[in-house]
């Protein structure tokens, strides 16, 4: 496995951890609130679907040519880098607060106990918020998933690393028995919005012809260039703050 391809197996690994940790969060509220069946079984479709949707657009993407594969692979890239690495700035930051997994479990189960009380045997409730959560949590990790593997040709390892990623949050919460608050998820936040920035940078100038001296070594200096961007703004962020 070469370096780059580590990386980008590393950086598909911590969005679906992290992606994986709040739907997780969502599935064992109405879980243990409600019915784990039901909730159960609106995780499978949804896994599903995510799946399906892997496989569709990974078909559809690799049909481009490879010098526009890489350019649109690039910027979306960087669309969500930017998306990922703004929110964990303004937290870094003290602008934003931090995600609470704990909170969020507690919001979730009290809106569960709020719904009234599922008919027969079948939470209808339970499926519908265990199903958009894993959903639209994972539709993130999908497009990841596909532009990281398209682009190298190994939307196989992409997928592993992924469900790599399920296994380890899933066994962790099984073990915790509730949220994993303690998972340093706005640290791995941070981390990743500087990977997909980073390796949409090499891709989008790839992409537009810019030949890289070095090839695929110079994404270590990418990384390095775009982390020390980050910190700057959040050690200027925080001076900047109102008291």
């Amino acid at each position: 496995m070469s370096g780059t391809e580590l990386g980008f197996a590393v950086s598909v690994f911590l969005a679906c951890a992290v992606e994986a940790v709040e739907a997780l969060t969502i599935v064992m509220a109405v879980g243990y609130t409600r019915s784990w069946r039901s909730a159960l079984a609106g995780v499978v479709v949804a896994m599903a679907l995510l799946a399906l949707a892997i496989a569709a657009l990974g078909k559809a993407i690799t049909t481009l040519p490879i010098a526009e594969l890489r350019f649109v692979i690039g910027l979306l890239l960087l669309a969500l880098g930017v998306q990922w690495l703004r929110k964990a700035i303004l937290r870094a930051a003290g602008l934003k607060a931090l995600h609470d997994e704990g909170s969020a479990y507690e919001h979730e189960r009290a809106a569960a106990l709020a719904a009234g009380a599922s008919v027969g045997g079948w939470d209808g409730y339970a499926f519908v918020v265990a199903f958009k959560g894993v959903l639209v949590e994972g539709m993130e990790v999908a497009l990841i998933v596909v532009t990281f593997g398209a682009n190298q040709g190994r939307i196989g390892l992409a997928a592993v690393a992924a469900g790599a990623a399920v296994l380890v949050v899933i066994a962790a919460g099984i073990a915790a028995r509730g949220p994993l608050a303690k998972v340093p998820e706005n640290t791995m936040k941070f981390a990743v919005g500087v990977m997909l920035c980073s390796f949409g940078i090499f891709w989008t100038a790839e992409g537009a012809g810019l030949s890289w001296p070095g090839g695929d070594a110079i994404l270590i200096a990418i990384v390095a260039v775009v982390l020390a961007a980050a910190s700057a703004t959040v050690a200027l962020l925080r001076r900047a703050a109102p008291a």
